[in-house]
């Protein structure tokens, strides 16, 4: 077989095919991660922040404009984090179909949540906007009703979580078994997966919740991925293997 034919062979192909959906995995999970970051460090409130609902209160009726940034910044965080599980799910597709269903199956309910519950979130913002409409309610109801709304959002978002911890347990397995990504990521994934599950028990069974154990939590959860982030952002898949 000639070079030219050897490069144009159906496999040589596919590992192309491969090795360009993991840099694309790669590329849509580090768009979650910088929209996200944007949404968590500006007026827009999320649970993963200690709850402090009456100086969310404060800024968002400060800065309505920086708060619709953040929205729009946690909306689109979202997205693209379905479309980074949309991308493994066809790079792991051929190491186990049914397994890589299943964590976009449990992805999309993650997401889906989440996204229910901004509605809450924005809710809020109404309540705060000093809207016409809004003026034959005392301002201390309005900000009481408009507390009670940002904690409907974090219960909800934290609900999400459930699902958002479970999904990295076959992603984990998955990247274990397909033998072109390293088995220390789907190690670390699987030590994701519980972190996320103590975080999220720790909130709904212990009042209040330790800030110490749930720093650790969502540091290891961090670390394991944005390790994988990074891996196929920059080595992609072993084309050997």
């Amino acid at each position: 077989m000639t070079t030219k034919e050897k490069l144009n062979s159906p496999k040589v192909t596919s590992l192309g095919k491969i090795k360009k959906t993991a840099r694309i995995a790669g590329l849509l999970y580090l768009l979650h991660f910088v929209f996200f970051f944007i949404a968590d460090n500006g007026v827009h409130y999320t649970a993963v922040s200690p709850l402090d609902a009456a100086a969310t209160v404060n800024q968002i009726m400060a800065s309505e404009w920086l708060f619709r940034v953040g929205f729009v910044s946690f909306v689109l965080a979202a997205l693209f984090f379905l479309l980074a599980a949309w991308a493994l799910y066809v790079l792991l597709k051929p190491v186990n179909k049914d397994l890589a269903l299943l964590f976009v199956f449990l992805n999309l309910g993650g997401v889906v949540i989440q996204c229910a519950s901004l509605s809450s979130e924005f809710g809020a913002q109404i309540l705060l906007s000093g809207a016409e409409s809004l003026k034959a309610f005392p301002a201390d109801q309005l900000q009481a009703l408009a507390m009670l709304f940002l904690n409907v959002y974090k219960n909800g978002f934290m609900i999400a979580q459930i699902f958002l911890a479970l999904w990295v347990l076959p992603l984990g397995y998955l990247v274990i078994k397909s033998g072109y990504l390293p088995k220390l990521i789907g190690i670390f994934l699987f030590i994701d997966c519980l972190a996320l599950l103590v975080w999220v028990f720790q909130f709904f069974l212990v009042y209040p919740e330790n800030a110490a154990i749930s720093g650790l939590c969502l540091g290891i959860s961090f670390i394991a991925e944005f390790s994988l982030c990074l891996w196929l952002l920059i080595k992609g898949v072993s084309i050997k293997q």
